[in-house]
């Protein structure tokens, strides 16, 4: 096979470089999910005083952001993505003068903070919801309602038709105080805000600027396409939505129906576009730093691209790519990843900035899921690519899942399968153990005699102490991509995409002025020798250049490298350059 390509580009077009970047572009983010990061307080539960106290650890990473799974006032029904109070912290993590210390230690530490808001929905506790189950004047239409209908044979309210819940079963829930249903797309402690409503609008713009004016850097916003649901009729009536046939036929499973009516409405959009202008006003008028937008949308490639703006409106700085979540596996190859990344680069609008995402507190960790030898490689693939790199708490080191067994499990998604036998297909709760620092108690993570979550039984290797300790590890070849991601050659290089031997090896030529980065990325079962100077006949490249790092136990940091025969063990990579770092 012929190399194939797209390049050369830049990440800016190709009219010129940009001179000054704001911080977050060409930058690195890192998700932390705070139930599990760090314990300060012997309770078995993360917290902000915890998390505070490792700052100097994600600056020493190479973070540029951090942002935080939901910390604000929630009964935790489903670990904080249930809201009760928008402005204040929920007591497990901490006091709102915490937060002020977590703020001050990231400020310290050149990490800007950023949090997660939930607006799709709040928790059934608000008292929004509380007022509008009670019909508080003003209050009525905070959530959207339907009285459903009775039937006689049953002898009790059915609802108004056959929506249904991402955590399974109906999606309307019977309030025996307002005698009416309501909407959840999720639990049913998950009431969904009507959006249709200007109030509600104006709430949610209010805690925006609450938390701008508190001291944040942004905002990663959760469950974006399930912010609207189609306008009632004329009645007030809602239509059912379509069966989505043999494929799904349980009418308790969220697959039964296609989303028609209850996602990806075009409100939506419209509505992230108003949050970016409060934000860049909030900007404009204060210290001209811009606050940023992360979008979370699992949608289309063109409903993700769209999050970005249309015309002159902007949206989400970083509407997260989920092309790497969504389409590819552990028996994916380089030429299934070739394709997914050139689809979100041929579509990023002018000027605007890509973004990569690998893994979240949503998703079964990395490793586990796209493949323990290909760790390093898809690191190094993170890191190199143009544009914004977002990592989730752990992936740095490598962590698989750990394995719950169906009395440990609390994920609602698990939960809801009532299934002991394949619960473990649906949890989340893999991902979300506590974070190993070290070989000690509970990896270090928390002084309690039990952790919310189990530890997992690795930890007593696989922590951030032994790492840092070994001679070479996960997180030491992270720690030198993020160094050099902070280089101009991958802030804001141009780049030259191919892919070549036959479709399993992928070469990234980056590019800034006289500095040149290669990265080769071998996806195949065997070693490849590839001939990067045959790869690139239009470019005049050194006949040697450095091993700035590769996947463990392959290359010598360090050594000379001919650029005419790079062999690369199977699911390896290496980073070549002659940029010198220090």
């Amino acid at each position: 096979m012929s190399a194939q390509y797209i390049g050369p580009r830049c990440i800016w077009g190709c009219l010129g470089f940009v001179a000054d970047l704001e911080w977050w572009q060409g930058g690195n983010f890192y998700q932390i999910y705070p139930r599990s990061f760090m314990d300060s307080n012997a309770d078995g539960l993360g917290d902000l005083l915890g998390i505070a106290s490792k700052v100097p650890y994600l600056a020493e990473i190479g973070m540029d952001g951090v942002w935080l799974s939901p910390i604000m006032k929630s009964p935790q029904a489903d670990y904080g993505y249930d809201i009760s109070n928008y402005t204040d912290i929920e007591a497990a993590y901490g006091t709102l003068d915490d937060f002020d210390v977590l703020l001050a230690a990231c400020k310290a530490n050149n990490v800007k903070l950023i949090l997660d808001l939930v607006p799709n929905h709040s928790s059934d506790e608000h008292q929004w919801f509380i007022n509008s189950e009670n019909r508080v004047p003003g209050y009525e239409n905070y959530y959207t309602w339907h009285p459903g209908t009775f039937d006689p044979v049953k002898g009790e309210h059915i609802p108004p038709n056959n929506w249904v819940s991402v955590f399974r079963f109906s999606g309307w829930k019977w309030s025996p105080i307002r005698k009416q249903f309501y909407y959840h797309a999720f639990l049913d402690k998950q009431p969904d805000l009507n959006y249709r409503n200007r109030r509600v609008v104006q709430e949610m713009k209010d805690v925006i600027t609450f938390w701008l004016r508190k001291g944040v850097s942004g905002f990663r916003i959760d469950a974006v396409p399930f912010m609207f649901e189609v306008e009632a009729d004329a009645k007030g009536n809602f239509p059912n939505e379509p069966l989505t046939g043999a494929s799904c036929t349980n009418p308790d499973d969220y697959c039964y129906t296609q989303h028609v009516y209850t996602n990806d409405r075009s409100e939506t959009y419209d509505m992230i576009y108003q949050w970016r202008a409060l934000m860049d006003e909030f900007a404009q008028s204060s210290d001209k730093i811009a606050r940023v937008i992360m979008t979370e949308a699992y949608t289309s490639l063109d409903n993700m691209i769209r999050f970005y703006g249309e015309g002159s409106r902007l949206g989400s700085h970083i509407p997260f790519n989920f092309e790497l979540i969504s389409n590819v596996n552990s028996e994916s190859t380089a030429s299934d990843y070739f394709t997914r990344i050139n689809n979100w680069l041929e579509r990023v609008p002018e000027g605007l900035q890509a973004n990569w995402v690998l893994g979240n507190h949503d998703q079964w960790r990395l490793a586990t899921r796209l493949g323990v030898e290909r760790t390093d490689l898809l690191n190094i693939l993170l890191q190199t690519l143009p544009g914004i790199a977002v990592t989730y708490q752990g992936e740095e080191l490598g962590l698989l899942n750990t394995h719950l067994t169906w009395e440990e499990t609390v994920d609602p998604s698990a939960c809801n399968t009532q299934d002991p036998v394949n619960y473990e297909k649906a949890s989340r709760d893999g991902c979300r153990t506590p974070f190993p620092w070290d070989d000690s108690t509970n990896a270090g993570f928390s002084n309690a005699s039990k952790t919310w979550l189990p530890v997992n039984t690795d930890y007593t290797t696989m922590n951030v102490k032994a790492q840092k300790a070994a001679s070479n590890s996960h997180l030491k070849i992270f720690i030198k991509l993020t160094k050099l991601r902070k280089q101009n050659v991958l802030r804001q290089g141009a780049y030259d995409l191919k892919l070549v031997n036959d479709g399993n090896v992928i070469v990234n030529y980056r590019s800034y002025g006289n500095d040149v980065a290669i990265v080769i990325m071998n996806f195949g079962d065997s070693s490849q020798s590839v001939n990067v100077i045959d790869a690139y006949p239009d470019k005049t490249l050194p006949a040697q250049l450095t091993v700035y790092t590769a996947s463990l136990d392959t290359f010598t940091e360090g050594a000379t490298q001919t650029l005419s025969s790079v062999t690369v063990a199977a699911n390896k990579a290496v980073v070549l350059t002659n940029v010198v770092v220090t």
